[in-house]
């Protein structure tokens, strides 16, 4: 069950939401496949302690630059238009933004995100981060998923099938995206996991959920409708007992029935105070921009969603900046405010603690000058955070270079990240397994460490 809301205001939905629980836990793994297929959703136990019991995702589109953000290079400014060292046909490209001390830890950054450099004190930057994939299609799969070219379920899909869900009433997996990246939906989607932990989309500019509004007005006549589905579905299981994609759209439609009366409140200003608004810079209007999905996202993982993403932007218009690198500020002012209220918000809610906040993008940018005024794809070296979930905050773990080229300390792979991840959540990579054509699949393939280091 998620952390009570301190909040003095609940609805008597907003109750319904919080208390809401499946039908009891098993160990992971310790479920038959009948068990799965009759309630795939069933929370179960983690493997170990946890120290965070749910996940929401900001992931950044095109490929953030580290240098120009969290992980600032006064040698590369001093440099800016010369020869790269060691790279004699690459020039230095010293960037716009300044750098400083920040917070009582001292972390230094970039004047890029000034809202997120006022909560470094809860963060833990990781600046170590490296990946096998260079492209933006491959990049994105990879950080999602660890693949590195086949099609395998998502980081949300896996926490879902490792641990349920904590509230049978909403999805366990959740995503806001307006425009797909460029990976599209194989980035929430659960491919040979069952079919019920894939990410349930929402486009916050279009009708959240249409499907939440039924034809039919009457209750009584709905309840008969679904009974009678249901019944042809239970039939149809019967004979064919392997069928999760059966068993994910039967649960789909009882959800979604249990949704029609609480979601009109979990996407509403309903009992958020005038303050939490200003936090966000959120007026009450139907205007729902990254801001008003960071805070949804908040009121999910309250509710008891286990997973939450947020996509910034899609494959268009985002931080692949190879040629006017000015553009990343646009893109900064559009996260920075609502990411760092969620920060905020969470913490002043006691829920920081118990849930994993991950800042994420699929690759980083080059030291040098890519074309006028931009910098190329970098996946060798690029920067992360997590927040919350158990992670000592204040922190910057691992280290590049005096250019951002190399890592030259405690080196994270994307695998390691995954498997540290999910650590927090009290899983084990190495256990959360799936049998699929002939043998055991996990998030992390055949690697990945658990970075101990990043928690308190």
């Amino acid at each position: 069950m998620s952390a009570p809301s301190t909040h003095p205001q609940l609805s008597r939905r907003a109750m319904m939401m919080q208390t809401a629980l499946g039908i009891g836990a098993a160990s992971v793994g310790g479920l038959s496949l009948a068990d799965q297929l009759a309630n795939p959703l069933a929370p179960r136990l983690p493997h170990h302690m946890a120290r965070a019991k749910r996940v929401i995702m900001l992931f950044q589109t095109g490929g953030v630059s580290h240098m120009d953000s969290f992980d600032p290079k006064p040698a590369l400014k001093k440099m800016h238009g010369k020869p790269m060292p060691g790279r004699k046909d690459k020039t230095c490209f010293g960037g716009y933004w300044d750098a400083a001390a920040r917070g009582q830890s001292g972390i230094e950054t970039t004047s890029l995100f000034p809202k997120l450099n006022g909560v470094i004190d809860d963060l833990c930057i990781i600046r170590s981060m490296h990946g096998d994939q260079g492209d933006h299609f491959a990049g994105t799969l990879h950080m999602h998923s660890g693949s590195n070219g086949s099609l395998m379920p998502g980081l949300g899909a896996w926490i879902s099938y490792g641990l349920g869900t904590a509230n049978a009433n909403l999805p366990s997996h959740m995503v806001f995206c307006n425009r797909v990246p460029y990976a599209g939906a194989q980035s929430w989607s659960s491919n040979f996991l069952p079919a019920i932990h894939q990410g349930v989309r929402l486009e916050p500019d279009a009708e959240l959920l249409p499907n939440l509004n039924p034809r039919e007005r009457d209750a009584a006549l709905r309840a008969i409708e679904l009974n009678l589905v249901t019944k042809m579905n239970d039939d149809f299981a019967r004979a064919h007992k392997d069928n999760s994609d059966l068993s994910a759209r039967t649960a789909s439609f009882q959800t979604a029935t249990r949704m029609q009366d609480l979601a009109p409140d979990l996407f509403s200003y309903d009992g958020e105070s005038d303050a939490t608004l200003k936090l966000y810079g959120l007026h009450r209007d139907k205007a729902r921009p990254y801001a008003w999905q960071c805070l949804m996202a908040r009121r999910m993982s309250e509710a008891g969603v286990r997973f939450i993403e947020i996509v910034d932007t899609g494959a268009n218009d985002n931080w692949d900046q190879h040629s006017d690198l000015k553009k990343h500020e646009k893109l900064a002012r559009n996260i920075d405010q609502g990411a760092a209220a969620l920060i905020t918000d969470l913490k002043q809610r006691g829920l920081l603690e118990d849930t994993l906040v991950i800042w994420a993008t699929e690759f980083g940018r080059t030291p040098w000058l890519d074309q006028f005024e931009g910098r190329g794809h970098y996946a060798h070296a690029f920067t992360c955070w997590l927040a919350g979930g158990g992670v000592q905050g204040g922190t910057a773990y691992g280290a590049t270079d005096e250019f951002g080229a190399t890592i030259v300390d405690k080196p994270m792979h994307v695998h390691d990240f995954h498997a540290t991840i999910l650590h927090s959540l009290g899983l084990d990579h190495k256990k959360l397994t799936f049998r699929h054509a002939g043998r055991d699949f996990r998030l992390t393939d055949v690697a990945g460490n658990v970075a101990k280091g990043v928690f308190s």
